[in-house]
């Protein structure tokens, strides 16, 4: 029984000291995430600010690992620089089984977010479930994923157009060429008012769904070896009200950003 034991501690030690050296090869994190989704996360300048760098940068902190957040142009280079090591971590994602590949996804979520259905103001539908989308012409963003589920009902029952952006997607919305557009509901209503068409366009009640938005770490970085303690922070952050503080002056910022000529 002791000789089992004693395996058993060596292995569980030798395992930490693993994890350990892998940490210690991570000298410092390239983080990316999404140019147009405020205020989680949009550019600004050659990095990405908002809510959710914020809440990296400060986990990086108190783990003495330097954080860089750089912007790698569109929302599907951003997961392309996560998928071929040029980014080690992406934050502000969705979980699908296709990211998962390549991505190790830091449990738990830091957030919640609903995913609307915006279209032309007066050209509203009746609108309660994603099956009452079946027939129209709906648009997107390039690289936007919606979870397994939604995203295999795209590719099985819908019509759905995508774009270089969300300020191009609602271009096509309001030119008629769609019927409906799917974004974030906070940042598809930020970029409607960033590109002054905000009074042109209206949500739908319903939410089409929420999702967990995640922190993750590129499967060819060395600093994936920090997930759990990113996990832990991210527990603390979340629950304590240090998030909220960090998505009530981001909206600020974005706010006070908008406001200048």
């Amino acid at each position: 029984m002791k000789r089992f034991l004693g395996l058993s501690v060596f292995v569980t030690l030798a395992l930490t000291s693993t994890a350990a050296f892998a940490a210690a090869d991570c000298a410092k994190i390239t983080a990316t995430g999404h140019p147009q989704y405020p205020v989680i996360a949009y550019k600004e300048g050659d990095a990405i600010a908002g809510a959710a760098p914020t809440l990296v940068e400060a986990i990086a902190k108190q783990l003495n690992v330097p954080l860089e957040s750089k912007s790698m142009g569109s929302w599907a280079d951003a997961q392309g620089a996560a998928r071929d090591g040029k980014a080690d971590m992406i934050f502000g994602i969705y979980y699908n089984d296709e990211r998962a590949k390549y991505l190790d996804y830091v449990q738990p979520a830091f957030m919640f977010d609903d995913v609307a259905i915006f279209v032309a103001k007066g050209k509203a539908f009746p609108f309660k479930s994603q099956d009452d989308l079946i027939g129209k012409k709906g648009v997107t963003s390039e690289g936007e994923s919606y979870g397994n589920e939604f995203d295999a009902f795209i590719k099985d029952k819908l019509d759905v157009a995508r774009t270089n952006g969300i300020d191009e997607a609602f271009k096509v919305l309001l030119s008629g060429k769609a019927d409906y557009l799917v974004a974030g509901y906070y940042p598809g209503l930020a970029e409607a008012a960033k590109a002054g068409v905000k009074d042109e366009v209206e949500v739908m009640d319903q939410a089409l769904l929420t999702a967990e938005m995640f922190v993750a770490f590129s499967k060819k970085s060395p600093c994936t070896a920090l997930a759990e303690k990113f996990g832990q922070a991210i527990t603390e952050m979340t629950t304590d009200g240090r998030f909220d503080a960090m998505l009530t002056d981001a909206n600020a910022k974005w706010d006070a950003a908008q406001a200048k000529p």
